[in-house]
């Protein structure tokens, strides 16, 4: 039997479980990143899904890997605290079945988070970026293989990844707030290890702003199911060569401790208009 097979068994299954216990399908898809998810606690009438608990699904290593199905602004929301990582030693084709997970439970509208190392010389420690555009040649294709056209098309148009319309939305949202929201070009790197200063360079000359582990894949795979997507990075360190300084995962998960505040407003903010335009 057939990797993709088998995966997309799983998910049936696993969407099967959920609708058992939630009273209503969710339109909106939220992905918590490194140190982020501390936001899914803003979740009324909330039901708790352990990812592994999902046969066939992966086991994290790393994040809490859990889907959270309750409402805010009295509205259902998915989200993932956490997620699959490829350097966890999953396939790729793995890592993004939590969000295949999100799209068969009928989630239309995502916003995907991380931490990510600042590139661009006005991405300090702290700072927040929406995704624009992505690059995602240092880790594998996660459309690879036969393609189940229940998903969606064999070769799906990546002109616009980053929903025009919903990155308008964060710009009012964050304006709306008082924040700071910077716009870049994020790459995801296959991690773990963090990348060299000879890789930033070439990061850099390619145009990229952030740079971090995950994200890039995700967004691929939203699109080619339909969903409208909006990526939002948390700036939690300079990338390397840039500051001077070694980079460790204590200092991505302080900075990330430190901005959560600001990333849950903004994040907050931005869902409260997307359910105004949710029918």
């Amino acid at each position: 039997m057939e990797k993709s097979t088998t995966a997309n068994e799983a998910i049936l299954q696993a969407v099967n479980t959920v609708l058992q216990k939630i009273s209503c399908r969710p339109l909106i898809g939220i992905v918590l990143g490194s140190g982020l998810g501390d936001y899914a606690e803003r979740l009324e009438n909330v039901s708790v899904f352990p990812l592994h608990e999902f046969a066939g699904f992966p086991v994290p290593t790393v994040h809490l890997g859990r889907l959270c199905v309750g409402t805010i602004h009295r509205t259902a929301v998915a989200v993932l605290q956490g997620r699959l990582h490829y350097y966890e030693g999953h396939a790729i084709e793995q890592t993004i079945m939590p969000i295949r997970l999100l799209a068969a439970l009928g989630v239309k509208k995502l916003i995907l988070t991380n931490a990510s190392g600042g590139i661009a010389d006005e991405l300090a420690a702290g700072e927040l970026m929406l995704i624009t555009d992505h690059l995602s040649l240092f880790v594998p294709n996660p459309l690879r293989g036969p393609n189940d056209d229940s998903w969606g098309p064999r070769f799906p148009d990546m002109t616009e990844v980053y929903d025009v319309r919903i990155r308008a939305l964060a710009l009012q949202a964050a304006a709306d707030k008082d924040l700071r929201l910077h716009q870049g070009i994020y790459a995801q790197l296959s991690g773990p290890s963090f990348e060299t200063p000879a890789e930033i360079r070439m990061l850099r000359t390619l145009g990229v702003d952030a740079v971090g582990m995950s994200t890039a894949s995700e967004a691929i795979v939203a699109r080619h199911a339909g969903l409208q997507v909006c990526g939002i990075s948390l700036i939690s360190n300079r990338a390397a060569g840039l500051s001077g300084q070694a980079i460790t995962v204590e200092e991505v998960r302080e900075t990330a401790a430190q901005a959560a505040s600001r990333f849950a407003t903004l994040v907050d903010s931005l869902v409260q208009k997307l359910v105004q335009e949710t029918p």
